[in-house]
């Protein structure tokens, strides 16, 4: 297994990688919405913060060599499902057919108190 790491995405906020790639596959660690220029949410929209949750993956991805078509699996963390259609909007503007498998929750609380968090599994 080899840990996967970028300055341009937020250090991780405890004992885990940003990602790992083992046997082909690298598994993205849920990304919060946080800008790594400021140390902060990158707005306090759901708009914002999914953007900025899809552009931490993207830079992690970068550095293993990947590209957000090779993204085969999501599962995005959601402080209010209501927000549902919002992030599908944005979601559809990183991605292209065929898209991955997905799953969404809404969940009581995520850390920092952000409203979106998405972990990821590619495939080199």
């Amino acid at each position: 297994m080899k840990a996967i790491n970028t300055t341009k995405a937020p250090s991780a906020i405890g004992p885990y990688s940003q990602a790992v790639e083992k046997d082909g596959f690298v598994y993205v660690s849920g990304q919060l919405p946080i800008d790594e220029t400021t140390g902060e949410f990158s707005g306090a929209d759901i708009s914002a913060q999914t953007k900025q949750s899809l552009e931490n993956t993207k830079y992690i991805l970068e550095e293993a060599g990947l590209k957000m078509k090779n993204i085969i699996k999501t599962t995005i963390l959601l402080n209010n499902i209501e927000d549902f259609a919002v992030v599908n909007e944005i979601y559809g503007q990183y991605f292209t057919a065929p898209y991955p498998a997905r799953a969404t929750y809404e969940v009581s609380r995520l850390p920092k108190d952000a409203l979106i968090e998405i972990e990821s599994i590619a495939k080199k």
